[in-house]
C-alpha cells in the first residue's frame, strides 16, 4: 500500500509524523508525494488557532475527494483537530475512516490495518499517555537540520490556549531516549537540532525532579559530529543561571534563545495567566545580554486579547522599542472555544487586533534594519543549506536563525560548497531580515 502524508501545523506536530513514517516503513509501506498515487492518505492535524483549524478541515475535505477520483481507500485524521474535535468530524467529514489523537500517533499502523480489514480503527488515547518510538524517524526535512522534540503538553495553561487541552500535561522524555534519537538524526546527516517542546525550560522537572536542560545539553554536546544545539520555546520565568551558562559555555549551543513572551503590559500579562511581568521580562533579557552579549533573542506576541486598551498597546509598542529583539513575530489573539479567554469579556474587533499588529511589525522592520546594518563588516559561520543557480548564490543561516521564522544568509564562493556544511563569512551587506556575505578562506 503506498501512503501519502500531509502534516500541518507546528515543528512538533512534524516530529510525530516523521514518527509515523518510520512506523510505517518498518511495517513494509511505501510511501508517495501524488495524492492521485496515494492508496491511504493521513493528515496530521493542528487546531491551535482559528487558521490552523481551517486549513486543517480543508485539507481532510480535500483528501477525502481522492476516494472519488483518486485511488485513495483510506483516510486517517490524526493530530490536534482529530484529537479535539473527533465527534463533530465523524458527522461533518464521513469520507474520514480513522482519527488518531496526539498521544497516539505510535499506533498508525494498527488503524489503517484496521481500517482494512472493516474493524474499529479509532484511536484516540488519554490526554497523558507518552509514546517512546523504537523505530527510526524518516526525515522530512532537507537533513541539514531536525526537531527534536524534547517533551509533551503543558502545565502552564494561559487563559488563550487550547494546548493543555489536546496534548495534556507536562511530560518529558528520558535523557536516554532523546541521546539515543538525537545520534540517529545526526548519523542521517543533520547538523544543527532544535529543541523543541510547548515548553522546553522545564525539562525533565517530572522525571528527575528539578530543571534538567542543561544536563540533556551537556549530553546532546557529546554527539560527535553534530555541529548546532538550537532551543526554541523558553518561558523567561524559567530561565536559570544554570541554563545560562550552559548556554554559555558549551560551544555546540548556539547563542539564541526563543522566549514567548506574548505581551509587554502588565494588565494583558494577567488577564492571559502568564507568570511575569513586564519587568521580570526586562530583567532576563538584561541578564542574558549581559552573560552572553552576542546573544540573539527572538520573541512573539499577541495583540488584541480580550481587554487590551490602547494604553496596553501603547506600553507593549514601547516594550518592542525599548528591548529591541533582535527577532519578534506578533499574532493578532484567535478565540479559542473552551478556553477561559473566549469567556472574557471587551472581545477587541479585527481590524483593531491587526491594525496594532501591523504597527508593531512596522516598529520591529526599523529594528532590523538598524541589526541587519550592525552586522556589516563581521564575521559569522553560516550553515549551508542550498544554492542558487540563478543568482549563483549558496544560502544558508547564522546561529541567530532559526529555520522559517528568521532570515537568511547568502553567500558569494566561487567554488562548491556543501550543504550542511558549516563555512566562515564576512558580512558585505544587509536588507531588512537577510544577510549578504562572502566566502573567508
Amino acid at each position: 500500500m503506498k501512503i501519502m502524508f500531509v502534516s500541518l501545523g507546528c515543528d512538533k506536530n512534524l516530529v510525530d509524523t516523521e514518527n509515523m513514517l518510520g512506523i510505517l516503513k518498518d511495517k513494509g509501506y511505501e510511501f508517495t508525494d501524488d495524492e492521485y498515487e496515494a492508496e491511504a492518505i493521513v493528515v496530521n492535524t493542528c487546531c491551535f488557532i482559528h487558521d490552523a483549524k481551517e486549513e486543517s478541515i480543508e485539507t481532510l475535505i480535500e483528501m477525502g475527494q481522492r476516494k472519488l477520483d483518486g485511488k485513495c481507500k483510506i483516510l486517517v485524521a490524526a493530530g490536534c483537530l482529530a484529537h479535539r474535535y473527533q465527534d463533530e468530524l465523524i458527522k461533518e467529514i464521513p469520507e474520514v475512516d480513522a482519527f488518531i489523537g496526539t498521544t497516539s500517533f505510535d499506533k498508525i499502523a494498527e488503524a489503517i490495518e484496521n481500517v482494512a480489514k472493516n474493524q474499529p480503527a479509532n484511536i484516540v488515547d488519554d490526554n497523558n499517555r507518552l509514546p517512546q518510538v523504537e523505530s527510526k524517524r524518516i526525515i522530512s526535512t532537507p537533513g541539514y537540520f531536525e526537531y527534536l522534540k524534547i517533551a509533551e503538553g503543558c502545565d502552564k495553561r494561559c487563559t488563550y490556549c487550547v494546548i493543555p487541552y489536546v496534548r495534556g500535561s507536562f511530560r518529558s522524555y528520558p535523557v536516554e531516549y532523546l541521546v539515543n534519537q538525537a545520534k540517529h538524526l545526526v548519523e542521517n546527516g543533520a547538523s544543527e537540532l532544535i529543541l523543541v517542546a510547548q515548553e522546553t525550560t522545564l525539562y525533565g522537572v517530572d522525571l528527575y525532579g528539578k530543571k534538567s536542560l542543561p544536563m540533556l545539553l551537556h549530553e546532546l554536546s557529546k554527539i560527535e559530529d553534530l555541529k548546532w544545539i538550537r532551543i526554541l520555546y523558553c518561558y523567561p520565568e524559567e530561565i536559570d543561571d544554570e541554563l545560562i551558562q550552559a548556554i554559555k559555555n558549551e560551544p555546540k549551543v548556539c547563542h539564541y534563545l526563543d522566549l514567548p513572551i506574548q505581551s509587554g503590559a502588565d494588565n494583558v500579562l494577567k488577564r492571559m495567566g502568564r507568570r511575569t511581568s513586564r519587568q521580570d521580562i526586562i530583567d532576563i533579557v538584561k541578564k542574558l545580554r549581559q552573560e552572553i552579549p552576542d546573544i540573539a533573542l527572538r520573541t512573539t506576541l499577541i495583540t488584541g486579547f480580550p481587554g487590551e486598551s490602547q494604553k496596553d498597546f501603547e506600553t507593549t509598542y514601547n516594550f518592542v522599542d525599548e528591548l529591541e529583539f533582535d527577532r519578534l513575530g506578533v499574532f493578532t489573539y484567535s478565540m479559542e472555544e473552551g478556553t477561559p479567554a473566549a469567556k472574557l469579556k471587551d472581545q477587541i474587533p479585527e481590524e483593531v487586533k491587526a491594525s496594532r499588529r501591523d504597527e508593531i511589525m512596522e516598529l520591529q522592520q526599523e529594528i532590523s534594519i538598524e541589526k541587519s546594518q550592525a552586522m556589516i563588516g563581521k564575521e559569522l559561520e553560516v550553515l549551508i543549506e542550498g544554492y542558487i543557480p540563478d543568482d549563483d548564490t549558496y544560502v544558508g543561516r547564522s546561529y541567530k536563525d532559526a529555520p522559517n521564522v528568521d532570515g537568511l544568509v547568502f553567500v558569494s564562493c566561487d567554488y562548491e560548497l556543501i550543504s550542511g556544511s558549516i563555512v566562515k563569512v564576512k558580512i558585505t551587506d544587509a536588507t531588512e531580515y537577510d544577510l549578504l556575505a562572502e566566502i573567508m578562506d
